[in-house]
């Protein structure tokens, strides 16, 4: 005790709080020199200051005080380094302004098209139609039907497939007795790999599907039919995007799709008059992995519509119109669904690559 009255003679502290800020007064008397030293706590935009005596140094202090200005040296430079992020980002941002504003008509279009294919194929696919629906079995030789004596029903879609085996079936659409107004004759190659969709119009009811498999017994197929709302008029909406081609009875038109189209939508209309057509889908020099015989009683009144799957690379579109002269047609072939970049890996044929 003796010992700390002789190093510490005097010892006083003062606390007084300002709106939430301690301030706190040191004052000690070290072998007759006084001390005195001023904390603040509070913000860090806060000012200390120290009052010391002659030959008296405050380490304390002078802690607090470089710790401070190196804090703030530290905020600027990470401040300067986020600006100088920024700035790198405006200036790409400009460039890619630069090459957009560039592209020429047809990319743009391209790119639209990419979008609208994208969105098509999450929303509106062919394989959420399956997966939601429960097929029926068509055995070789036999055939189902559907009715609908609905009103409210004015299209319905109607998909085919098999197990890797190849499709051959006949799709009418029946409308009192004895009354086709439409009818189709449909081959298919693999029909694992390229499924079948189309979307028949039945204004006025009832109207009943019939669906025959005209294979043999070994080769049944799977259908599914159904109420169509969405996926009909996503293919109508992405037909849209181009205009219709005339199409002179006994004149063709080919459609040629590049290998990242994974399916193509087709719409085939007349001005009233009947409609008589065969669309193929070609992968190569006369090889024909589809092929469809059409007929329509009225062209307007019901329009043909269809998705066709073209997975791979070389595949064309051919759309003959095999009425008379007499019977024109419009045909709008676009693609719908886009495959992703695996899909190239996946491909047999790999043109323009490096390997």
């Amino acid at each position: 005790m003796t010992t700390l009255k002789r190093y510490f003679t005097h010892v006083a502290a003062f606390t007084m709080k300002f709106s939430n800020n301690v301030l706190l007064l040191s004052i000690f008397q070290l072998n007759n020199v006084v001390v005195t030293g001023f904390v603040l706590n509070g913000p860090r935009t806060a000012s200390f200051k120290s009052a010391l005596s002659v030959g008296v140094s405050n380490d304390y202090l002078g802690s607090v005080v470089n710790r401070s200005a190196q804090e703030s040296s530290q905020t600027e430079k990470e401040l300067e380094t986020r600006l100088a992020k920024l700035s790198q980002t405006e200036k790409a941002l400009e460039q890619m302004e630069g090459r957009l504003a560039s592209l020429t008509q047809a990319d743009q279009k391209r790119l639209k098209g990419t979008s609208e294919g994208s969105q098509a194929s999450t929303e509106n696919s062919i394989n959420n139609i399956w997966d939601k629906s429960t097929p029926t079995t068509v055995q070789g030789g036999s055939l189902r039907t559907w009715s609908y004596a609905n009103p409210a029903v004015d299209r319905v879609y109607v998909l085919l497939k098999t197990d890797g085996r190849p499709l051959d079936a006949d799709v009418e659409l029946w409308q009192g007795p004895d009354n086709t107004p439409q009818k189709m004759k449909v081959y298919v190659e693999d029909g694992a790999k390229r499924t079948f969709c189309t979307f028949i119009d039945t204004p006025r009811s009832p109207n009943t599907i019939c669906i025959k498999n005209t294979g043999h017994l070994e080769f049944p197929l799977y259908a599914c039919v159904g109420p169509d709302k969405e996926a009909g008029d996503a293919c109508l909406q992405a037909t849209r995007s181009t205009k219709s081609e005339v199409i002179q009875g006994g004149a063709l038109r080919t459609y040629p799709f590049e290998p990242n189209v994974d399916s193509v939508a087709i719409v085939i209309k007349t001005d009233g008059r009947p409609l008589n057509a065969r669309i193929e889908l070609l992968q190569g020099p006369n090889n024909n992995k589809q092929v469809l015989e059409l007929y329509t009683e009225d062209g307007l009144d019901r329009p043909f519509m269809a998705v066709i799957q073209t997975p791979g690379s070389g595949n064309v579109v051919r759309v003959v119109n095999t009425a008379p002269v007499e019977f024109p047609m419009h045909a709008a072939v676009v693609a719908y669904e886009y495959a992703s970049e695996d899909a190239y890996f996946m491909d047999g044929v790999q043109i323009g690559r490096e390997w």
